[in-house]
């Protein structure tokens, strides 16, 4: 038995059950992700991932720690402080954007992780050159990391026209019931209804929020 334990511990590695749970995440959403369900996936029994991860919670962090790592900061430069705050958001965003049911997650790692603090620390220093008092600059950049994790995981953002016959008639029944709604009350949300269902292009979407997000920041500088 103890052969049979030092040869299943020699398959598993770390990274290898953080790839697994991000796929599995991907595929099904973050509740299928258990140590009970990975040890499954790997054909090894639930002990055996306890070598790598002592609970749900580290293994939680470590799916954190991944998405947060996966970030590719931009160098510093002279690009003006706005825009290089923009360039790292978006760097954040196309990160998390890809995995928006492990995309919540980002926020508990923030300020633990060497890789987070570094994000926290490059966001900080630029609204400091912008303007912002330090600890405005902190209720700030979290506002902005929380605000960049919400657009990842919104259900209100739809992804590319949906294939799935259900999926279709559920957007088909949704843009039907907004149309019908009385025009003398309603009609602004009846001529957005086509755009209110299906977003026309995700790329645009995320552009103009961040977009709303650097640009609000001028009128809130104080000394």
């Amino acid at each position: 038995m103890a052969k049979r334990n030092e040869a299943t511990r020699g398959r598993l590695s770390r990274e290898a059950i953080i790839v697994s749970a991000v796929a599995l995440a991907d595929a099904e959403g973050l509740d299928a992700v258990t140590i009970r369900r990975l040890a499954q996936e790997h054909g090894v029994t639930p002990m055996a991932m306890y070598w790598h991860f002592n609970d749900k919670d580290s293994l939680l962090d470590g799916l954190a720690e991944h998405l947060i790592e996966a970030v590719q900061l931009p160098e510093p430069g002279d690009a003006p402080w706005d825009q290089e705050l923009r360039e790292i958001l978006d760097a954040f965003l196309a990160a998390i954007r890809p995995h928006p049911a492990l995309a919540g997650l980002a926020m508990r790692r923030i300020l633990a992780a060497e890789s987070g603090l570094l994000i926290a620390e490059r966001v900080l220093g630029l609204l400091r050159r912008g303007g912002f008092a330090p600890a405005q600059a902190a209720e700030v950049g979290t506002f902005l990391i929380c605000s960049i994790i919400t657009l990842a995981v919104a259900d209100a953002v739809p992804g590319p026209p949906p294939t799935g016959e259900e999926r279709e008639q559920a957007l088909r029944d949704k843009r039907a019931r907004l149309e019908s709604l009385p025009p003398g009350r309603y009609p602004n949300v009846i001529a957005a209804a086509p755009a209110l269902v299906v977003c026309r292009d995700e790329d645009d979407y995320f552009s103009l929020n961040l977009d709303l997000l650097v640009g609000g920041l001028h009128g809130l500088r104080r000394g």
